[in-house]
Formats: C-alpha cells, structure tokens, sequence
C-alpha cells in the first residue's frame, strides 16, 4: 500500500487530507483511485489504514478505518554527524531511518567540506529528505532533523545520554559491544538512550575530537579500514540498533 504522511494533529478526524506535496504525489503521479487501500504515518508511533475517499486536482481525502499506535522505540538512538558530501549527507540520513535513529544533529567540523550558508534552509531539506524515507519503509516514529551547528555549540548544551560513543582513528578504541556489555553489568539493564558520533571525510580534528572525549565520549573501532563517512554512520546505526534490540543469552 501507498504511504502517506501527517503529523499527529492532522490525523484526529476519521476523514483525513493529504498535504498539499502529498495530494499531488498521490494525484498526479501514482494515480491513486477512491476506494484504494493506503496509510498514513503520523511520525509519532501512529499508523492509520484506510482508504482513499475522494480525489480532485487540488485535494486528496482518506477515509481512516484503523488506528494503530506502536510502542515507543527500544532505545532513543541520536546521530551526531558531521556534514558530509551532498549526496553522501542525503544517502546517510535515508539510512538513520530506516536503521532506528531517532534524531540526527549535523555538525559543522572544521573538516567538513560542505559548509551550509543557511541552517534553516538546509535543516528543511533534510527533514523533507527523512520525512520521504519514513514513508518508503514505513517507519512509524518520525526522525528529527536539528539545524546544523558547530561542535562547540552542541557541547555547550550538555546533553546527557547513558551512553556516548565516537568513532575513532586518533587512540585505542573498544569495540562497541565492550561499551555495550559494561554499561548492562553496571546498571543492570541496556542504556535507554546513545548517541554516536561520527567525524567529515578528514575526521576531526585532535581538539574536537578531545573536546567530545573531556564530555564523556567513549572512543569506538569501526574495524581496521577506514571508512566511507555515509558507511561508517550505517555501520554505527546497525550497530547500535542490534545491541538495543537483540536478545541477550
């Protein structure tokens, strides 16, 4: 079935209109008839299938038939990533989708290559771009997309996570399931929130990078090649996503 996205306070009638973008996606483009089965996402853990109702050049309706509210995600997983190459940004953030990250937070390193001249306007993109994603594998809990910022100023928010790791080339890293298996043996249970944190095409910088281990930052191996910035993220997610979510023996 065609998916389809609203936010929550969009989606409280048992007749519902697609977004301007969307209504002409489904109009125009996949040609969608009254009666045809489709859902709509509502980004919060809500799923509503139903069928379309009606359909005009300018609006789309969707009679709701069932409400379905998933459970929360198994643990709130953050990207913090520094902007990569275009394409390899875009690439980078369909996959935290589709691999479970919750939000993304872009820094702006003083290696990175693309330096964005409007925040706003570049956090839009990207949430449009996460947005497409949620619907083409259905995740039903929204990805948020924060404008991009520098390292220093994401640092002076202080935010606390059980769990804060960074992919390293600079010093000896643990394998992540070390980090892993330490925290459960300390608190008796898995971390409920982890945020990874992954370097431009040139890494950090040896500042940066001490400046994120001086916040608690728990240094990582991603294997012993070096890696494509939008693979090492994937790998991360896959990661992460596995040791939050994979029964333990």
């Amino acid at each position: 079935m065609h998916r389809f996205f609203l936010p929550p306070e969009r989606t409280r009638t048992d007749v519902v209109t697609l977004s301007d973008s969307d209504a002409h996606h489904a109009a125009r483009v996949l040609r969608v008839q009254p009666g045809e089965p489709v859902v709509v996402l509502d980004g919060a853990g809500g799923e509503l299938r139903g069928q379309i109702e009606s359909v005009s050049r300018t609006m789309v309706t969707v009679h709701v038939r069932e409400r379905i509210q998933h459970p929360p995600r198994a643990g709130e997983i953050t990207l913090i990533q520094a902007i990569a190459k275009t394409r390899a940004m875009d690439g980078l953030l369909q996959k935290s989708v589709e691999l479970g990250a919750a939000r993304v937070v872009p820094l702006i390193a003083e290696r990175s290559i693309s330096q964005p001249d409007d925040a706003d306007d570049k956090r839009d993109k990207w949430q449009t771009i996460v947005t497409e994603a949620a619907k083409q594998c259905g995740a039903v809990w929204l990805t948020k997309v924060e404008a991009p910022q520098t390292p220093a100023a994401w640092l002076k928010r202080q935010e606390r996570f059980d769990l804060l790791l960074i992919g390293s080339l600079l010093d000896a890293p643990q394998h992540p399931r070390v980090h892993f298996d330490r925290f459960l043996a300390e608190q008796g249970r898995l971390p409920r929130s982890v945020a990874v944190i992954i370097g431009p095409e040139g890494d950090f910088s040896p500042a940066e990078y001490a400046a994120f281990k001086a916040a608690g930052a728990k240094s990582m191996t991603l294997g012993p090649l070096v890696l494509r910035v939008e693979t090492a993220a994937t790998y991360c997610l896959s990661l992460v996503n596995y040791e939050l979510t994979a029964p333990r023996t």
